[in-house]
C-alpha cells in the first residue's frame, strides 16, 4: 500500500484516463466500466460525462478509497468488487469499457477478453491503453525506472502488453477491434487496444 501513498498525486488525476475518457466519447446516456479502477482517476473523469459509471476494482483497499472519492463527488459512480476476468456486471450492459495501466496485471489474458466480451452491449465501445514507461521518450520514464525498473529493487516492473494477442483475444470472444498497437495517450507511449 505504500506505494500507492507514494503516487498518490499521481495517480488521483491523470492525463492518459482523460485521454482515453475523451476519445470514448461518453453521453448521459450511457454506463462506462472501469476495469481497475485503482484510486478513481478514471472512474471520476468519466462521471461528468456518462450516465452511470462502474469502478470495477479487485483490491479491498482501493476500493474502499474509491468509495470515499465517490460520496464526495459531485459526480458519484458504482464501486464495484470484481476484475477484469470477473467483473460480476450483467450481460451487454456498457456502452464502453476502459482500462489504463491495468492490463499488466491481469492474470488471465483469455478470461478478461471474455468477460469483456460479455458486458459489452453489441456496438459498445472499448479502450485499453497501458503506458509504456520503459520507453524512454515517456514523460515519467527516468523517474519510473529509478523506482520500478529492474535495477530498482522493487519487484512491480511494467511487463509489455501483447496488443496482438490481446486483440485477437477479443476477436475469439466475439468483438470486431478497429485499432490497436502503440501509440500516444496524453504524450505518453503506450500499448493500446481499441473497439470503435
Amino acid at each position: 500500500m505504500l506505494r500507492y501513498a507514494q503516487n498518490a498525486q499521481r495517480m488521483w488525476s491523470s492525463e492518459v484516463n482523460t485521454a482515453v475518457v475523451e476519445v470514448l466519447g461518453l453521453h448521459r446516456n450511457e454506463y462506462l466500466a472501469d476495469i481497475g479502477a485503482g484510486v478513481g482517476a478514471g472512474a471520476s473523469k468519466a462521471a461528468v460525462s456518462a450516465g452511470q459509471v462502474f469502478a470495477v476494482e479487485p483490491t479491498p483497499y482501493m476500493r474502499r478509497i474509491l468509495s470515499a472519492r465517490s460520496r464526495l463527488s459531485r459526480n458519484p459512480f458504482a464501486v464495484v468488487a470484481g476484475s477484469a476476468e470477473a467483473t460480476t456486471l450483467p450481460d451487454d450492459s456498457m456502452h464502453a469499457i476502459m482500462a489504463v495501466n491495468t492490463m499488466h496485471h491481469w492474470v488471465d489474458m483469455d478470461a478478461a477478453c471474455t468477460e469483456l466480451a460479455r458486458v459489452l452491449r453489441p456496438g459498445g465501445r472499448l479502450l485499453l491503453v497501458d503506458e509504456n514507461f520503459d520507453d524512454p521518450t515517456h514523460p515519467d520514464h527516468e523517474k519510473w525506472s529509478s523506482q520500478h525498473g529492474e535495477d530498482s529493487g522493487h519487484s512491480h516492473h511494467f511487463h509489455m502488453v501483447d496488443t496482438d494477442a490481446v486483440a485477437a483475444n477479443l476477436s475469439e470472444a466475439g468483438l470486431t477491434v478497429s485499432a490497436h498497437g502503440e501509440g500516444q495517450f496524453a504524450g505518453s507511449p503506450s500499448w493500446f487496444v481499441q473497439i470503435s
